[in-house]
């Protein structure tokens, strides 16, 4: 039985109109200067922190640039891109810094008159002693040796037990709800352009970005102008990307 049971049968939505959605979304490198109503950017944020998330400890932040100043210190910091001259810009953060802040608000926030014993004990104990990778991630070293062990005898969740590994857990989470909030936007009538490429040591000197957060996208998002998609869309091979066993 799942430890977080679904409270109704899910939704079925159109396929066609999934589709549509997905297929007119282009990385758009081009934006009209008109700004994006503060209504729709709460409203895709939302839908964005709709995604899943390991064990639902939601380790992703976002932060809205909208100020025209910033906004241009951010144009250089992206190597002079054509979309980062976007009228908003969202900096999407994976955060591996939070599992313990998450445990407690989860247990404290829980949708239900009385915290499930379960619930209770997972996040209070179970997560801690799987987050936790001690001070210079010494504890991580030693969960290590005791999962080669113990998973001699049977299947375990071996990672994420380095701080490397609290990285790559974070960003996994946080690239879900990234694409959330691109098809939200999408929906809306907004282009996106995930860039990727910044310099992260002048980002971090222009934004007020916590230590242990790794920026792993700039968002610009607008109307999209003319030319604003460079080339055709390109992907490869169904048959040469998927294995059917």
């Amino acid at each position: 039985m799942s430890l977080f049971p679904s409270e109704s049968a899910p939704l079925q939505a159109s396929p066609a109109a999934l589709r549509a959605l997905i297929e007119s979304r282009r990385a758009v490198r081009r934006f009209k200067p008109e700004p994006v109503p503060d209504a729709v950017i709460r409203d895709c944020l939302e839908l964005a922190m709709l995604a899943p998330s390991s064990c639902n400890l939601q380790s992703w932040s976002f932060q809205v640039i909208r100020d025209p100043a910033l906004l241009a210190q951010l144009h250089p910091v992206c190597m002079g891109q054509n979309a980062a001259r976007a009228p908003l810009i969202i900096a999407v953060l994976a955060r591996p810094d939070t599992w313990r802040q998450a445990c407690q608000q989860i247990i404290e926030q829980w949708p239900e008159p009385e915290v499930p014993a379960r619930i209770r004990h997972f996040y209070s104990k179970t997560a801690p002693f799987q987050y936790n990778q001690g001070l210079l991630g010494l504890r991580g070293l030693f969960k290590r040796q005791l999962v080669r062990l113990l998973a001699l005898r049977k299947a375990l969740m071996r990672t994420p037990n380095s701080h490397a590994q609290m990285r790559v857990w974070a960003v996994k989470s946080t690239a879900l709800a990234a694409q959330n909030l691109m098809l939200a936007l999408q929906s809306h009538g907004y282009a996106t352009c995930p860039m990727e490429g910044f310099d992260e040591v002048r980002l971090r000197k222009v934004l007020d970005i916590p230590r242990r957060a790794i920026p792993i996208m700039l968002l610009a998002v607008g109307r999209q102008d003319d030319k604003g998609v460079y080339n055709p869309r390109l992907r490869f091979p169904l048959e040469q990307q998927v294995s059917w066993l």
